[in-house]
C-alpha cells in the first residue's frame, strides 16, 4: 500500500486502490458542498454565501450521507435503488446534482473523477 502525502494525495486516495469508506464518506459530503454551493451561486440572486433553503438541503443530503445502511457498498446516487431522501428533497437534490455536475468537471475536477471512479467500482443497479 502505498502512502500519499499533502492535499492531492488525500483526495487521491479516495479515488484510487485501497480507498476506505471513511475517505470514501469524507470525499462524498465535499462533493455534496461544492455542488450545492456551485448551484446556490449560480440559480439563487443575492445570495453571498448560501442561501438558508440550500444550506438546509445540504444539512438534509449530509444527514442522509451519514444514515445510509449500505455504506459499505453505496452506489453512487444516480444508480442506488434505496430511496434515502423524501420525495421532495429528492427532486431538489437531483435538480442540484444535474446542474451542477458538468460544472464540477471544470472546477473540481478531482471532486469529479472520485465520483467517477466511484460509479465504476460500486455500480448498483440503475434505478427506474
Amino acid at each position: 500500500d502505498r502512502s500519499y502525502q499533502g492535499w492531492f494525495g488525500s483526495i487521491t486516495r479516495g479515488v484510487g486502490l485501497g480507498v476506505s469508506m471513511s475517505q470514501r464518506t469524507r470525499r462524498e459530503k465535499k462533493t455534496i458542498d461544492v455542488m450545492v454551493q456551485i448551484y446556490c451561486r449560480n440559480n439563487h440572486e443575492g445570495s453571498s454565501g448560501t442561501c438558508s433553503d440550500c444550506q438546509q438541503l445540504k444539512a438534509y443530503a449530509l444527514q442522509r450521507l451519514d444514515r445510509f445502511p449500505f455504506k459499505e457498498r453505496k452506489p453512487i446516487c444516480s444508480r442506488c435503488n434505496v430511496h434515502c431522501f423524501q420525495s421532495d428533497m429528492r427532486s431538489t437534490i437531483r435538480e442540484v446534482m444535474r446542474y451542477s455536475g458538468p460544472r464540477m468537471l471544470v472546477h473540481h475536477s478531482i471532486l469529479t473523477i472520485g465520483h467517477l471512479m466511484d460509479g465504476l467500482r460500486w455500480p448498483g443497479k440503475k434505478s427506474e
